[in-house]
């Protein structure tokens, strides 16, 4: 049978495999990995490597996120990378803070997608994290909500409701999305999960406050609640962000 598949077609007539790491290369504010189903890299781009603090990419190599970056930074990663492998779903636009080991610290959107291989098997995955970009403050659209993300940025520890937002913005939730999709790369209410875990790291990292006083203070009810969602967002629990300090 004949294979009309023009992807098929064009990889069966290159002389080596298609270079999709080099084009990620060229683009640095984009980290992309492929790992195996042991959650070990097999191939990287150069943000990746600048951002682990090593010189080159053979150092990342068949290792683990928790051998490149330690395991207070990497045990996050890899329990994320084995919930994908071992369900096969993928990740999509996972709001994520990302602490790299020569102490960078930015906000990503992640996506993970398993590989399968020709036996159906999961064999590894494929992921990238994007970084968040920085509005345009000159902008008509920041213009036309600039006081609704001051109102929300000035309550942190009593986060608005997506309605009195858009309320406050006079237009439909609907209609803010839009305009903070385009000027954050994010919906309004993942947004407002960004700004209470940006508050709660600086405070985590430039204060003595207990956990529970910091959990209050970004809005949680408790110090539990907040724990969770602080580990899912960084991969770490306040306690152990906290050390990064020392």
């Amino acid at each position: 049978m004949t294979n009309n598949n023009p992807a098929t077609s064009l990889y069966a007539q290159l002389a080596e495999p298609f270079p999709a790491e080099e084009m990620f290369d060229l683009i640095p504010n984009v980290v992309f990995f492929v790992k195996n189903s042991a959650g070990c890299y097999v191939s990287v781009n150069q943000t990746l490597v600048d951002r682990s603090g090593r010189k080159s990419k053979s150092e990342l190599i068949g290792c683990s996120p928790s051998e490149i970056l330690g395991s207070h930074l990497g045990k996050g990663y890899e329990e994320q990378d084995q919930k994908v492998l071992q369900s096969g779903q993928q990740l999509v636009d996972e709001l994520e803070l990302h602490v790299y080991q020569n102490r960078e610290v930015g906000w990503c959107l992640t996506a993970k997608r398993p590989l399968v291989g020709k036996n159906g098997d999961i064999v590894g995955l494929v992921g990238v994290s994007r970084d968040l970009k920085l509005p345009d403050v000159t902008s008509e659209d920041f213009e036309r909500i600039s006081e609704v993300i001051e109102y929300a940025q000035e309550r942190v520890a009593n986060p608005p409701t997506l309605a009195e937002m858009a309320e406050i913005a006079g237009m439909s939730i609907y209609q803010l999305d839009r305009r903070m999709k385009k000027l954050y790369d994010l919906p309004t209410g993942q947004w407002l999960l960004k700004i209470r875990i940006d508050h709660a790291s600086q405070l985590l990292l430039n204060s003595d406050r207990s956990i529970a006083d910091i959990a209050m203070d970004c809005g949680y009810a408790d110090q539990s609640a907040f724990t969770r969602q602080f580990r899912r967002t960084t991969g770490q629990t306040p306690s152990t962000f906290r050390k990064l300090r020392e």
